[in-house]
């Protein structure tokens, strides 16, 4: 597909989350020489159950021949972007297609800032030494949780106690749930 794109020609693939990491038949080879040949524009992780009949994980390469960022690629996990519609599918909010393009733009006009657990500009430099694995992940890092104000002691003695509540609803749950079996003829 690089190989019929004009001199200033872009494309967008969904591809598996395996082609981002591969090293077998070639795989790694043919990533690093698209990555030195300063292709890749843009990686976007996506979230699963985004496509009717594809539920693994898929991620959207852009590639461009002719970059308005030479050498620089930007990273989005947009893992955790989106609704479930229902069981089985997820689909994007209006604003969630306009974070996504908006964050591309800022890119492109050289204008975007890092936000940690969502986006990042990396060079070339960057990804030879993630040894040109493409995953958004370990490049965008994990977004940072506030802290609650709770000192760690006392979450950790308040957290292991309602845990040690709900292994004893547990227990009393089992053994109602036996004896509830035992009184309709099937023991356990």
């Amino acid at each position: 597909m690089i190989h019929h794109l004009a001199p200033n020609g872009k494309i967008g693939l969904v591809l598996a989350n395996g082609a981002l990491s591969s090293q077998s038949s070639g795989e790694g080879d043919i990533r690093k020489n698209i990555i030195e040949a300063d292709l890749v524009e843009g990686i976007v992780a996506l979230p699963t159950q985004l496509f009717y009949s594809v539920t693994i994980p898929v991620t959207l390469w852009f590639i461009s021949k002719n970059k308005k960022q030479k050498g620089k690629t930007l990273f989005i996990d947009a893992r955790k972007m989106g609704y479930m519609v229902d069981r089985k599918h997820r689909d994007f909010t209006d604003e969630d297609i306009q974070k996504l393009a908006d964050t591309f733009e800022e890119f492109q006009n050289g204008t975007l800032e890092d936000i940690k657990g969502f986006c990042a500009t990396c060079d070339i430099q960057d990804i030879a030494k993630q040894d040109y694995i493409l995953t958004p992940g370990r490049y965008v890092g994990i977004e940072e949780q506030e802290d609650d104000g709770e000192p760690f002691e006392e979450k950790m003695t308040r957290l292991t106690s309602e845990l040690s509540d709900m292994f004893k609803k547990s227990h009393e749950l089992e053994n109602e749930i036996r004896k509830k079996l035992g009184a309709i003829g099937y023991e356990m």
